[in-house]
């Protein structure tokens, strides 16, 4: 069969047009045709372990691919988001991220090997993590009044425990320092349990941590809640007054998980994965997430890129009024 020379030219321009988007053809086509590995920059067992799983396993039935969790811990999470920094752009390795490694790190890592803005395209805010201030119940301090007035009477010998240096619950107890007025010491840990293990045998007076792990203490009489650092009361917690309402107005602290690729990939696929995220939390996700001590999110790639821009800013105004230098 011959072709007429206007078939033959078509035929060739779609052919070269073709092979001139490669990214944007396999996107607009059978995207994805192999395993999907979503990358947690925490061990296994966090709250952004959990949501990645969570999302794996919905995932994985929609795109009828696997979706394979995989655990690079590290550096307060940037080892695992520099290996997704400089992953290919294809859809088939995603960050699930949080604050540490991506809001945080450029005020305390000098020679961060990856720009949390520039090298990353921004697909979704899955879930936020909001803390709880607990101190132990010896404390003579039973509000966020108390605790202030506690402090400004005893300057530097209160103390408080974080996951470990440039962890949000650190940066979120300089926020505190700062906005109340008060002089109490950091002491950082390696995570949550041996923090909260301190702090309720009395060896630590306060820290943050998410309702999730501190609030069983709290429903034990371990320890005792002084506020929630959320723009409102949490579910989880009704009875607790946020911070913001005891005095420190528009006080909040905490963690978030959301979703990123890294930059360059087509924009087909980042929508792809936008969209069927959106479709998860309408489908019954936010109660598994709230279930799990979590705040549902959800949110546009644009949002999400404002967002983070946005927290950058505010941890790292935080890290120059505590003159945390970056190491």
């Amino acid at each position: 069969m011959r072709l007429s020379r206007r078939s033959l030219l078509a035929a060739t321009a779609a052919s070269a047009g073709a092979l001139a988007l490669p990214g944007l053809a396999r996107a607009q086509g059978a995207w994805p045709t192999r395993p999907v590995r979503f990358i947690v920059a925490y061990p296994a067992g966090g709250s952004t372990d959990i949501v990645a799983r969570l999302m794996a396993d919905r995932l994985s039935r929609v795109w009828g691919q696997p979706v394979v969790v995989e655990n690079r811990a590290g550096a307060a999470g940037t080892i695992g988001a520099d290996s997704v920094a400089k992953a290919a752009p294809d859809g088939y390795t995603l960050l699930f991220a949080a604050s540490p490694e991506m809001a945080i790190a450029r005020s305390t890592q000098r020679n961060l090997p990856y720009d949390p803005v520039r090298d990353f395209a921004p697909i979704s805010l899955t879930a936020t993590s909001p803390f709880l201030l607990v101190a132990h119940p010896g404390l003579a301090a039973r509000n966020v009044q108390e605790l202030v007035a506690l402090a400004k009477r005893e300057p530097g010998k209160l103390n408080y425990g974080s996951f470990g240096i440039g962890t949000s619950n650190h940066f979120t107890g300089e926020l505190f320092k700062a906005v109340a007025g008060i002089d109490i010491v950091h002491v950082p840990y390696r995570g949550s349990a041996p923090m909260l293990t301190d702090l309720v045998g009395g060896q630590l007076q306060l820290a943050f941590d998410t309702f999730t792990a501190a609030l069983p203490h709290v429903q034990a009489g371990r320890l005792r809640a002084i506020g929630a650092a959320t723009p409102r009361r949490s579910v989880l917690a009704p009875d607790v007054p946020t911070i913001h309402e005891q005095g420190l107005t528009g006080f909040t602290g905490g963690s978030w998980v959301g979703m990123l690729a890294p930059a360059r990939t087509p924009a087909a696929i980042l929508t792809r994965i936008e969209t069927d995220l959106r479709a998860l939390h309408a489908a019954g996700m936010n109660k598994e997430l709230q279930d799990r001590g979590l705040e549902p999110a959800g949110s546009t790639g644009a949002e999400f890129r404002t967002f983070i821009e946005a927290e950058v800013t505010k941890w790292g105004d935080v890290a120059r009024r505590a003159g945390i230098q970056a190491q």
